[in-house]
């Protein structure tokens, strides 16, 4: 466990207590501040889990923090430079503040300089902006990941993955069963991802589609992934396809093709950079909620063939 202690290197943290998804696409202004303070060790913020996935990026220490609700575990005092991931929320800043760093990078709000916070833009550029307004150098394309140790258990496979993290995200079973059924049909090594809560949705849909062979004795590995192997498992696949998830993310961050199917959170910041990668969704019927139970009405839009057909166009 990476913590604050026992070392005499000057601290930076980064503030950022959130998901898989959150975490990759901050990964440039986390190699910015790597960059910028080559002798300060750099402690992000973040819920224990994502440890792993620290190890992907490089050259970032964990300091375990499961929400906002308590101030950090590190000595008032003890961090020389203080940044701001999270949002511009009253709760971040208060986390912040009580750090008494002797600098701190954040957007501006009362008693603190700093960029304005605006809407539509990547999250990506978002925070590498944020940088930028208080002089360290990051580039928003800096998103790629360090290979995983371990090696993929299907090199080759196109990854289907069925979970979200809310129920807004949730594309339907049957369909995704469909796109499964359709792609083993056509020569498609079929692998299912998710959590473990989600290892029933994806047994639901490997019954569904009928898979069989390969596609079903070794294909449902949700809920039976590290989070190394499953990265390991998109690093190496043939396609991906994925609600906005931590899946699509790392889709983007080792350039696999995937369709990335947009619910509540707008594609605009939320999206893949240029690449091999296909969004769907319907804007105009977006309803926003993220933390919703039913799945959003922009996700409900995209049907099946939409699907196999942005597959088809990126030559999949």
């Amino acid at each position: 466990m990476d913590t604050a202690e026992h070392t005499d290197q000057p601290l930076v943290l980064a503030l950022r207590a959130l998901k898989l998804g959150d975490l990759l696409v901050a990964v440039p202004a986390l190699r910015g501040l790597r960059r910028a303070f080559p002798e300060h060790r750099i402690l992000y913020a973040a819920p224990g889990w994502i440890a792993e996935a620290l190890e992907l990026v490089g050259g970032i220490h964990h300091l375990p923090t499961p929400g906002l609700d308590d101030p950090l575990t590190v000595p008032r005092g003890a961090v020389d430079i203080a940044v701001n991931l999270h949002g511009n929320g009253p709760e971040s800043r208060l986390r912040i503040e009580e750090l008494q760093a002797n600098r701190v990078i954040a957007h501006g709000s009362p008693g603190i300089d700093g960029p304005a916070w605006i809407t539509g833009i990547p999250e990506r550029e978002r925070w590498t902006r944020l940088l930028t307004w208080h002089g360290v150098e990051a580039d928003p394309l800096d998103y790629r990941l360090n290979p995983p140790a371990v090696r993929s258990p299907r090199p080759g496979a196109t990854v289907i993955h069925v979970g979200a993290a809310y129920g807004s995200r949730l594309w339907p079973v049957e369909r995704f069963a469909d796109v499964a059924a359709h792609l083993a049909a056509t020569g498609h090594q079929v692998v299912l991802t998710g959590g473990s809560s989600e290892r029933a949705r994806a047994e639901e849909t490997a019954a569904s589609a009928k898979l069989q062979g390969a596609n079903l004795d070794d294909g449902l590995l949700a809920g039976r992934q590290g989070l190394a192997e499953f990265a390991a498992t998109i690093a190496e696949a043939r396609l991906v396809i994925s609600a906005d998830t931590g899946a699509a993310h790392l889709a983007s961050a080792y350039g696999r093709p995937s369709v990335v199917l947009f619910g509540p959170a707008p594609a605009e910041e939320w999206g893949p950079p240029p690449g091999p990668h296909v969004v769907l969704t319907a804007v105009e019927l977006r309803r926003g909620d993220v933390f919703s139970a039913d799945p959003d009405p922009a996700l409900l839009a995209v049907s099946v063939r939409d699907v196999l057909e942005a597959a088809e166009r990126l030559g999949c």
